[in-house]
């Protein structure tokens, strides 16, 4: 087999996949390096937002439908409180800020219309901060929740009731700050408290419930999350990041849909549990509600309406007596995947963090990567750091298929007599071949095991650098100012084709001259893949081109001066 055209199909066939991939995601397909098909659900930009996201059906429970606008404001007992038809107009909103999150908070149903992530920058506005959660003709992304009675029982506040706002602290000037509403219906009184910290992105979430009538009640309390189905407005055509749903359990473990699965009705998660969380996740952020452990729990992931989703979780509470309360405590997770903390959050939580099918590999990789920024400081020098490390454990491997390219070099021109011997005599002329590679300890596929080991790696770090939010306007030096996006000059594409050629001139020359033209066109190749591809993910190959080359010169050298050696004794 001539070690040159293995090389040659090898390095083309992954071109293909890689294009073939982009072109599967350009039309709406999964890819092939992880993640569900892109969410397909229609586009509607202009409708106005949705309040008709009130969970529908739970055993055990009569959930109030959503209110109808052709219906009277006094609705009938078990219905919609009266007057919810005029909470629209009564609302208010509640500006509140911490250090890194501005939240707006709506009246009506005491419910999360507006979060502002101050430390992240958008990506296509630089001078503002990112907008997670909105209730706008843009986006319909809100966090919701409210209570709900058992059959017969009247309706209860929900995220449709008015409340009204007992605290009166708006900025936090202290270590944490306690956000309270108030709300009484149907025999009900229900109070949020809403505690956010300094510094951090959870928020502890507190129902108090009151049963202010003369009968027992059995109120459930649902925790939710409603989303449009529209992909980020930062959402690059050149590669793929999930934006859609999640559910977690011990039982099933993570578990995603699409909008279009949920849509579809295909969606596939566990409906039980007494554990876990659900999620609205898209490329580098997220939403969680996580419940309190122990109890039992059914999750929904359902469509409210025409590009409208709502993932929620309802909990029975149990029996209230007159007079009694019940309190259930939850958590809330508004902002950036931070890995660490979404850890220390809840079990499995950190799994938001999408690494594809390549997962076993990526998180060691990314765990590495943190442990080396602790020490660098710039993400930029730890990936360098990173190359070398994975070049250190990869030596062994690339010396033997060093050498064994090394000594291909050095018969070449013996492999090209014997094409010339045995002409269009491909059995004999394979025979020759083999027994010349056997007497020179040749091994013609010694060159391509390096290669085929470090794809799945390459694969992952592409994986690690895309998703993790840490690389998210992560600078290196000079002209580089974010790691997760294209080179703005495209100088390290340029770096790498420049390295890439440079390879190819130090391997063997094949003999046949379409070879030699279509290896000398690769370099162009992938660097043209390069151009769109993050930064971070360049500056790996670059690095490990140049390591590479200059392995390869100190091993061919080496070899070259054995065999002077040999031969002058």
């Amino acid at each position: 087999m001539d070690i040159r055209r293995t090389v040659l199909w090898m390095i083309f066939s992954f071109s293909l996949l890689l294009l073939w991939n982009n072109w599967q995601v350009h039309n709406g397909k999964p890819s092939l390096f992880g993640g569900p098909t892109p969410a397909t659900a229609p586009q509607a930009q202009n409708q106005p937002p949705s309040t008709t996201g009130t969970p529908q059906q739970n055993p055990g429970t009569a959930i109030p439908s959503a209110p109808d606008a052709a219906q009277p404001a006094s609705a009938a007992p078990g219905g919609v409180p009266a007057g919810a038809a005029r909470a629209a107009a009564e609302s208010q909103k509640v500006v509140v800020t911490t250090d890194v999150l501005r939240l707006t908070f709506d009246t009506t149903g005491a419910q999360i219309v507006r979060a502002v992530l101050l430390k992240y920058p958008d990506a296509n506005r630089g001078d503002q901060p990112t907008v997670l959660l909105d209730d706008s003709s843009d986006l319909n992304y809100v966090v919701q929740s409210g209570v709900v009675g058992a059959a017969g029982q009247p309706g209860f506040p929900t995220h449709q009731t008015p409340f009204r706002m007992i605290s009166s602290e708006r900025n936090m000037t202290g270590d944490t700050l306690s956000v309270v509403f108030e709300a009484e219906s149907g025999g009900m009184k229900v109070t949020k408290t809403y505690t956010l910290h300094r510094g951090r992105y959870d928020i502890d979430v507190r129902h108090d419930m009151t049963n202010t009538s003369a009968n027992p009640a059995r109120p459930s309390l649902y925790l939710q999350l409603q989303r449009d189905g529209n992909n980020p407005p930062d959402t690059s055509s050149f590669y793929h990041t999930f934006t859609g749903m999640a559910v977690y359990s011990d039982q099933d473990k993570f578990q995603k849909a699409t909008f279009s699965d949920i849509e579809k009705k295909k969606a596939s998660y566990i409906k039980q549990a007494d554990n876990g969380w659900i999620a609205v996740v898209q490329h580098y952020f997220a939403t969680a509600w996580i419940p309190p452990e122990g109890k039992v729990r059914t999750n929904e992931l359902v469509q409210v309406r025409d590009n409208l989703f709502a993932a929620r979780t309802v909990e029975a509470v149990g029996e209230v007596a007159p007079g009694a309360s019940a309190t259930v405590d939850a958590h809330l997770w508004v902002g950036p995947q931070d890995q660490k903390a979404m850890a220390a959050l809840a079990p499995g939580l950190e799994l938001v963090v999408d690494y594809g099918w390549l997962t076993i590999i990526a998180k060691p990789l990314f765990a590495l990567m943190t442990w080396l920024h602790s020490i660098l400081g710039n993400w930029g020098w730890t990936i360098v750091a990173l190359t070398v490390l994975i070049k250190l454990v990869f030596y062994p491997l690339a010396a033997t298929s060093y050498r064994s390219m090394a000594r291909m070099k050095q018969v070449t021109p013996r492999l090209q007599a014997l094409k010339e011997k045995y002409g269009d005599d491909k059995q004999k002329l394979n025979a020759a071949m083999m027994e010349m590679y056997r007497t020179e300890k040749i091994n013609p596929l010694g060159g391509c095991l390096p290669m085929v080991v470090q794809i799945p790696v390459f694969i992952s770090l592409y994986w690690v650098l895309l998703a993790s939010v840490e690389m998210r306007g992560a600078p290196w030096l000079g002209w580089v100012h974010d790691l997760s996006v294209h080179d703005p000059y495209f100088i390290l594409p340029a770096i790498m084709m420049a390295t890439m050629f440079l390879q190819i001139k130090l391997n063997p020359t094949p003999p046949d001259p379409v070879q030699a033209k279509v290896m000398m066109i690769m370099p162009l190749v992938f660097g043209g893949m390069m151009f769109m591809f993050p930064a971070g993910l360049v500056l790996y190959w670059c690095v490990n081109n140049t390591l590479s080359i200059l392995q390869q010169w100190y091993i061919t050298r080496k070899l070259r001066v054995e065999t002077e050696a040999a031969a002058k004794r």
